[in-house]
């Protein structure tokens, strides 16, 4: 997910070294003022909580404690990101990824992702806070994996996306994620990334985080705003 360029589309040949893979190049690990913040981005002024210590457990499981897919019946689900840069509310696509969902809600409940740190944001040519991972190391996952779910054909992936980050291996989502926060294309080939909802509050945070860009003013690593996930709320 490391970029070359802003809003480029990268090549076959450098996107399986540089897309959305747990084990990509990344090392790492509110309070909103007026219309424009004091470097006249447009994006309103953010302020965050210090972040947790990171857990010194983490939750694992076996590809048994796997749930079953939702019916899909609500189609939707509401969900919300507790995190120390204030509060991203989520609506989950229960009808159309049923699988991605029904894990989303099972480590949401067992509280997999609690005082985690967002890990990654990547600024030029894919744009997009990856989250999820209790380790911070961008390559933890919960001990269990399944397939991709609902990825678009054309690679399309517009501001607000929530979406499953994952390796090479198609079977490999299982609990790292990613909020895109600008239009961006995606590889199709190897099947895509499962999309699993949308941001419906609190992009703007996303936003905010992102355009303090990234610490040591690299394309891609961890952001230099730090914001960790609290907790995760799934309704029933």
């Amino acid at each position: 997910m490391c970029r070359v360029s802003s809003r480029s589309v990268l090549p076959p040949s450098a996107l399986a070294a540089l897309a959305l893979i747990l084990s990509g190049c990344a090392t790492g690990d509110a309070t909103f003022g007026g219309p424009e913040d004091e470097t006249g981005s447009g994006t309103p002024a953010l302020e965050c909580e210090a972040p947790p210590a990171p857990p010194a457990e983490v939750p694992t499981f076996t590809q048994d404690d796997l749930p079953e897919p939702m019916s899909g019946d609500p189609a939707t689900v509401t969900a919300t990101l507790q995190t120390t840069c204030g509060d991203i509310v989520l609506e989950l696509e229960a009808a159309k990824a049923p699988q991605t969902v029904a894990s989303f809600a099972f480590l949401a409940e067992q509280g997999y992702w609690e005082d985690s740190a967002c890990h990654r944001l990547t600024t030029s040519g894919i744009f997009v806070l990856q989250c999820g991972d209790p380790t911070g190391s961008g390559r933890g996952n919960p001990g269990y994996g399944y397939g991709i779910e609902n990825a678009p054909a054309d690679g399309a992936y517009p501001p607000g996306t929530l979406a499953m980050a994952r390796t090479q291996d198609p079977n490999s989502n299982g609990g790292q994620f990613f909020i895109v926060y600008d239009d961006t294309t995606l590889p199709v080939d190897g099947g895509g990334y499962s999309i699993f909802g949308r941001v419906t509050e609190g992009l703007e945070i996303v936003q905010a985080v992102a355009d303090q860009g990234v610490d040591g003013g690299r394309g891609d690593g961890a952001p230099s705003q730090p914001i960790s996930i609290l907790s995760v709320d799934v309704e029933d």
